[in-house]
């Protein structure tokens, strides 16, 4: 069975640019995550979410979030069809056939996949493009540079946690990340 890091991997590898476009993935940031994030050298980000189940994408309509400012709770694709969302686009990233395309919002682009385990070999069908749903910068949303910076510690913390250093070592306190 393909594992989502399995999926991931093929899928940025064969539609990402990394000299060009900032690609994450599992991406935490304020009070929403991203399987797949996508912000191209313009600012106008892609958020794609892998769904293996039915279960799992009924349960992405239930999302709840809360504004971190305001307080708000709202549902999140509310929020991303009416373009209240950092992100420019938003797609699933869908098993072949698994949804009826009907059961998808009109803004959301739909990927279906098809991985033959004997070969290996994943293939995307870009069934429906995404709509874009504002114009605005990512940047205009996130301190590009404090994130960045985030990004940067964050993959050095990984690379001790890789190495088996980071519990002999004795380090100050976390980086706050403010300015």
């Amino acid at each position: 069975m393909l594992k989502v890091e399995e999926l991931t991997y093929n899928y940025i590898s064969k539609f990402c640019d990394f000299e060009r476009d900032l690609v994450l993935t599992n991406h935490f940031h304020s009070d929403w995550e991203a399987d797949i994030l996508i912000i191209n050298e313009n600012g106008f980000s892609h958020e794609l979410e892998i769904k293996f189940s039915k279960a799992d994408f009924k349960n992405d309509f239930k999302k709840k979030y809360q504004n971190q400012q305001t307080k708000e709770k709202f549902l999140k694709h509310d929020k991303i069809s009416c373009g209240d969302y950092p992100c420019n686009e938003f797609s699933f990233l869908l098993p072949q056939g698994m949804i009826e395309w009907t059961n998808i919002p009109e803004n959301c682009g739909i990927i279906e996949f098809d991985h033959n385990p004997d070969s290996w070999e994943t293939i995307f069908h870009i069934v429906r493009k995404p709509k874009r749903v504002h114009d605005e910068s990512f940047w205009k949303f996130f301190d590009k540079d404090l994130m960045l910076k985030i990004m940067a510690r964050n993959l050095y913390f990984k690379k001790l946690e890789v190495k088996g250093k980071f519990e002999e070592l004795i380090l100050p306190p976390a980086f706050s990340g403010k300015k």
